[in-house]
This record gives structure tokens, sequence and C-alpha cells, in this order.
């Protein structure tokens, strides 16, 4: 792949050998290796590259992940990033002051665009979110700073999935 720099390429290698196992990767790792790698796609877009709901459907081998990954960092152009998702949380920022409520926050995330299961939003508020002041207001720009992982998560991620 002429568009992937040959330090990039040992990066991918290396995120792939940690989320696949003897040079396959399981096809419902395939969003989380993505994510590793700083792409972003919807779960539609991966869904069309080889993504699976159910772990065992379909394997993937690094010379088949490349094109994808060229495919998915093409598109990451018309992905939304930090400054974009700053400028929608900023809908609910009523005082103008950095804070909006937290439940605000929550159905956003649970009900507009793509939503998230109730388990992972559960977890992404877990690992990212501040506590809430006394009137339910939160902060949101280190919220979305550990969302885009641009400052480290409040409690660390987990492992990777265990190798088959």
């Amino acid at each position: 792949m002429s568009d992937i720099k040959p330090s990039e390429l040992e990066n991918i290698e290396f995120a792939f050998n940690v989320y696949g196992s003897q040079g396959i990767l399981d096809c419902f790792y395939l969003g989380k290796l993505c994510r590793v790698l700083n792409l972003n796609p919807s779960l539609e877009t991966l869904e069309k590259h080889g993504a699976t709901k159910k772990e065992g459907e379909k394997t993937m081998k690094f010379d088949e992940f490349l094109p994808v990954y060229s495919a998915l960092k093409k598109e990451k152009k018309d992905q939304g990033c930090y400054e974009d998702f700053i400028e929608c949380l900023k809908l609910y920022d009523k005082n103008e002051d950095g804070h909006m409520m937290g439940s605000d926050l929550y159905h956003s995330l649970s009900n507009l665009g793509e939503k998230l299961p109730e388990d992972e939003l559960d977890e992404v508020l877990e690992d990212c979110l501040d506590e809430e002041d006394d009137e339910g207001q939160i902060e949101y720009t280190p919220f979305l700073r550990r969302m885009c992982e641009l400052d480290p998560p409040l409690k660390p991620k987990k492992a990777a999935p265990p190798k088959k």
C-alpha cells in the first residue's frame, strides 16, 4: 500500500498482532483495532469492511486488513474531530462556562446519531467522566479530551482480548 508509511506499517502490524493471533484477526475485534490505530469509523462502516457482531464468524489476515486500513484512513477526513465535538456540546452549555448537565450528555450519547448500547455508555462514562457537581453539571472538555485520547482516561483501559 503506497499510502502507508513504513513507520506506520510497523505500528499497524504491532496492533494487529495484539488483537489477532498467528497473523489472523477475528473480525469481531476490527473496530477495536481501528480505534487503537486512531481511526474512528462508524459501526455501519466497520460492517461494510468486514466487522462482525459475534466472535468466530469471520477472520481476516494482515494483508487483507491493510486495504481496509487504507480505506478507513481516507474516510477519516470525513469524520468528526475533537474540535467538532466541542462545538456540538457547546449547544448544551447554557451558561457558556464549559459545563453542561450530565443527563444531557448521557441522553446525547445514548439517543443521538450512532447510539451507544447502555453497557458501553456506562463504561465510557466511568472511564472518562469526572463527577457531577451539586447541580448535576459536568465539565465537558476534560471528558472529550479523554474520549478522543488527548488525555489519559480516569481508569486504565482494560487489557487486550486474550489470544486464542
